[in-house]
């Protein structure tokens, strides 16, 4: 916590106009241009921004920061050239230690909550693969830019775990509720190409710094509307998934740790891992 505080220090003090912070051995990256209020969060947590109990904690305070600093948007993307986020880190719920197991997993509900209903508008630059909870983040955002030869998608069926109810929510906002069924028995993962088509992501980009102009042009959109008009619209079309999850927090949190820890699934977690690593090792 004591990396957050000094984030929350050094952000509020420094006011150059186009300006650069690290946090947490540099896990996060921000620039913020105060000519346009636009900023831009990279995840940098080699090699492929696994969401760690402390990923997210960073996640969180970032963008609770960004809007008590007069930031009028947000680009949600990596320093990785090939992955966007791997998703959750399956070390946090293999052979766990149950109290950092839910912390970690109150973290994740903080972090959706605070992305998910932020009034800010939110952009995601997905820039490379985008499984799990990587998907879960640029679904929180309200418009998302792809970089093409890439996958997202929720794929949590392919090693035993069942996407939650928050989750599932705003899966369910960008897509149609079957299209996001059948995905989700599946664990499928769509092509950036497919992935337009179905309306996961809204634009493509040929190349990063493409990505990056047609956010800025997203969020110039919304130049000449009523801050606070369009931040109360938006957390009223979402209220109700915000208000579900907030009320059953700890139900969810509790059926998560009793689900994750049984045996079974301890075996599937364990055996994914193992495949990682032998793939790593070739």
């Amino acid at each position: 916590m004591q990396a957050i505080s000094k984030f929350n220090k050094t952000f509020t003090a420094n006011k150059q106009i186009l300006r650069s912070l690290s946090l947490s051995a540099n896990n996060i990256q921000i620039e913020m241009d105060e000519r346009t209020g636009f900023a831009t969060l990279s995840m940098n947590r080699p090699p492929v921004n696994l969401l760690n109990l402390e990923m997210f904690l960073l996640l969180t305070s970032s963008i609770k920061e960004l809007e008590q600093n007069k930031c009028r948007g947000v680009i949600l993307t990596s320093t990785s050239d090939s992955v966007f986020s791997a998703g959750l880190d399956i070390k946090e719920m293999y052979q766990p230690n149950v109290e950092r197991l839910r912390e970690f997993w109150t973290a994740f509900q903080d972090t959706w909550l605070a992305w998910y209903g932020t009034g800010l508008p939110t952009l995601a630059l997905i820039n490379g693969h985008s499984p799990a909870g990587g998907c879960v983040l640029s679904t929180c955002c309200e418009y998302r830019i792809m970089l093409p030869n890439f996958k997202i998608g929720l794929n949590e069926a392919q090693f035993g775990l069942v996407a939650p109810n928050f989750v599932r929510a705003s899966f369910r906002n960008v897509l149609t509720n079957r299209i996001a069924e059948m995905a989700l028995y599946e664990g499928k993962m769509f092509q950036s190409a497919e992935a337009l088509n179905i309306g996961l992501v809204d634009e493509l980009a040929n190349s990063k710094e493409e990505g990056h102009e047609k956010c800025i042009k997203f969020l110039q959109t919304f130049s000449k509307v009523d801050p606070l008009t369009r931040s109360l619209t938006k957390q009223q079309f979402r209220g109700k998934d915000l208000d579900d999850l907030r009320r059953d927090k700890k139900r969810d949190m509790d059926d998560f740790v009793e689900f994750v820890t049984q045996s079974h699934i301890q075996m599937k977690l364990g055996s994914y891992l193992e495949k990682l690593k032998n793939k790593s090792q070739k």
